[in-house]
């Protein structure tokens, strides 16, 4: 069986996160619903998004936390 997209570079946006590809990969292999960054302020899901990757961000090894890690690439990505 091959690697999903997802889990290869084909899938994954160098800006951060996945791209159409990737969602697409994903949403077929686990079953699930992954949907495209919401840059818009007021959005729920972007707020949701923000404060639980920023805890993430505050666990992560200073020697990690470069700024092209991918956490702070997906960060950047829904302007967080």
């Amino acid at each position: 069986m091959a690697t999903p997209a997802w889990q290869k570079k084909e899938g994954k946006n160098p800006k951060g996160g996945l791209n159409a590809k990737g969602r697409a990969s994903y949403n077929r292999e686990t079953g699930g619903n992954l949907k495209a960054p919401k840059k818009k302020k007021g959005s729920k899901r972007r707020k949701s998004f923000c404060a639980r990757m920023k805890g993430m961000r505050k666990r992560q090894k200073p020697s990690n936390n470069t700024g092209q890690d991918r956490l702070s690439k997906s960060l950047r990505a829904w302007d967080c």
